[in-house]
């Protein structure tokens, strides 16, 4: 009876993998729609970022930040799928970003006043930042997310994605002249209709 009771106290002091990955799920979650582009493909990469990581639970739970770690198993299965698709015949995937736009402003129409839309309005920004971050290499969107969203400085990133700060920093710097780019590009173009 005195075994049951200090092993129930020891692992109450110690959460289990599991508790502590499911307590990152909604930011991964995220994060992995950023990276992959839809939520399917997101929930895919979580996934397959759950199973690797899952093969050696006690890397993730040594590890001093595992939101980190497991960003970084998102990211390269994220890389790693884009790698595998890149392959295929390429399929237009504005199709589907933009109907579900059109089918949103619909419903933000009815609100007077400019009160709540239902959240239409934070989806068509969330549309909006996975169709610009998915003009960025994986690496870029990574550094991106890490810093400008999640709020590491450009050291911290760079010991998440392994890489040196200098090549962050420039990662960095490259896709925010890009996403600047494809912003004037695109005001450019409403401008011009």
């Amino acid at each position: 009876m005195a075994d049951a009771t200090s092993s129930s106290a020891s692992s109450a002091a110690s959460p289990t993998f599991d508790e502590v990955f499911c307590g990152l799920l909604p930011r991964l979650y995220r994060r992995a729609v950023m990276l992959a582009g839809s939520r399917q493909s997101a929930e895919d990469v979580v996934h397959e970022a759950y199973l690797r990581l899952a093969a050696r639970p006690q890397r993730f739970l040594a590890h001093p930040e595992p939101y980190a770690y497991a960003f970084t198993a998102v990211l390269n299965v994220a890389r790693d799928t884009y790698r595998k698709d890149r392959r295929q015949v390429l399929v237009d995937v504005m199709d589907g970003v933009e109907d579900a736009g059109a089918g949103g402003g619909g419903a933000g129409s009815g609100v007077a006043g400019g009160g709540w839309d239902g959240g239409v309005e934070r989806r068509q920004a969330e549309i909006e930042a996975v169709r610009l971050l998915g003009k960025l290499s994986h690496r870029q969107a990574g550094i991106v997310i890490l810093v400008d969203l999640d709020g590491y400085t450009i050291d911290q990133a760079a010991k998440i994605m392994k890489v040196h700060r200098g090549t962050a920093a420039r990662h960095r710097a490259r896709a925010l002249d890009r996403l600047r780019a494809y912003l004037v590009e695109s005001e450019h173009g409403q401008a011009g209709r």
